[in-house]
C-alpha cells in the first residue's frame, strides 16, 4: 500500500480515539456525567419554596428550578444531545454525606453557606439571601431575641439557627431551653403547634413558608431582628474546580440576565402549588444586589 493511503488509514483508525478521548480528559463530575449520561440533583421534599415534592410525586421549587438551569449548562458544556436528570432525594441531616460520597451531583435546596461547612463541601455562587427570625404566636409576648430568654426554643437539628441559640446561652446567659428536631416525625412546626415551645426559629423565607402550612395561619407571626444573614448556596464536591465553575457561571448568568429575578417572582411573589400559596416575600436589597454581583461568599 502507497505511504500516502497508509498514513490515511492510520488516521481514520485513530481519529475516533482521539475524539471519544476529549471527555476522558475532563476529570470528577463532569467527567462521571459525561460517561453516564445523567446528572444526580438532590433535593429536599418539604422545604417550600425552595425544594419540595407535591403529593403526585412532582419535584419542584425556587431552588430545584435553578439546578434545573445549571443541568442545562452542564449538557451545553459536555455537547451532550441529552441528560438524564436522576433526583435524589435527602433530609437535613443527609445532604451534605450525599454529596460527599457521590450520590448527588449538585444539591441545590435552603443550605446555608458557611465557612465550617466548606470544610466538608464546596458551595456554588449564593442563589438567596435570607436572615434568621423567630415565629411564634402573636400573643406570646415574644417580640425579639432577648425576650427569649427562660423560654423554650424549636429549631431543626445540625441548622446554622440551632449553632446561633447554643451561642446566645453561652455568649448572653439567656438560658433558652432548645429543642432539636429532625425532618420525620416530630418536626419544629408540630412542637410549636403542640404548645411544647414557645417560638420556632428559622430562616425569614421558611418561616413565612411553615405558617402558610400551620393549623390556623392568622394566630402567627415572624419576629424579631435577623440575627444573621444566610447566604443559601447550591453544594457540590470540594475539590473539583471544572464543576463549581460550570455551575457558577450558569448562577451568575441567570442572575445577571434577569432570569434569576423572574424565579424569585414566580415563586415567593406568586401562587404557588400545590394549594395556590402566595408568600409575598419581597425582594431585598441584599437580593437586588447579589443579581448584580453573583459570589459565593460566606457571611459568617
Amino acid at each position: 500500500m502507497p505511504v500516502k493511503n497508509t498514513l490515511i488509514a492510520v488516521l481514520l483508525t485513530i481519529l475516533p480515539v482521539i475524539v471519544d478521548a476529549a471527555p476522558g480528559e475532563r476529570s470528577g463530575t463532569l467527567q462521571k456525567i459525561a460517561h453516564t449520561r445523567t446528572i444526580a440533583i438532590g433535593f429536599h421534599e418539604s422545604t417550600s419554596p425552595f425544594t419540595y415534592m407535591t403529593g403526585d410525586g412532582t419535584v419542584m421549587g425556587y431552588s430545584y428550578d435553578i439546578a434545573l438551569k445549571i443541568a442545562e449548562a452542564v449538557k451545553r458544556e459536555l455537547k451532550l444531545p441529552a441528560l438524564q436528570i436522576k433526583q435524589i432525594p435527602f433530609t437535613t441531616q443527609s445532604r451534605f454525606p450525599i454529596v460527599q460520597n457521590g450520590v448527588s451531583d449538585l444539591s441545590c435546596g435552603a443550605t446555608t453557606n458557611t465557612t465550617e461547612r466548606q470544610k466538608m463541601v464546596a458551595f456554588s455562587n449564593t442563589i438567596f439571601v435570607a436572615g434568621s427570625r423567630l415565629m411564634t404566636r402573636k400573643n406570646s409576648g415574644i417580640k425579639d431575641f432577648p425576650d427569649l430568654a427562660g423560654k423554650t426554643v424549636v429549631t431543626f437539628a445540625a441548622s446554622t439557627s440551632e449553632k446561633m441559640l447554643r451561642r446566645m446561652n453561652s455568649e448572653h446567659g439567656l438560658h433558652i431551653n432548645i429543642v432539636s428536631t429532625f425532618d420525620r416525625g416530630d418536626t419544629p412546626l408540630s412542637v410549636l403547634q403542640a404548645g411544647q415551645a414557645d417560638a420556632y426559629m428559622m430562616d425569614d423565607v421558611l418561616l413565612y413558608a411553615t405558617i402558610r402550612e400551620a393549623w390556623r395561619p392568622d394566630e402567627w407571626v415572624v419576629t424579631g431582628r435577623p440575627q444573621s444573614y444566610e447566604a443559601y448556596g447550591c453544594i457540590l464536591r470540594k475539590d473539583d474546580p471544572a464543576f463549581k465553575r460550570v455551575v457558577d457561571q450558569e448562577i451568575a448568568r441567570i442572575m445577571k440576565s434577569g432570569e434569576a429575578e423572574a424565579l424569585y417572582r414566580k415563586w415567593l411573589l406568586s401562587p404557588i402549588p400545590p394549594k395556590g400559596v402566595n408568600l409575598n416575600f419581597p425582594i431585598s436589597e441584599m437580593m437586588i444586589e447579589l443579581y448584580k454581583n453573583p459570589n459565593d461568599k460566606a457571611f459568617d
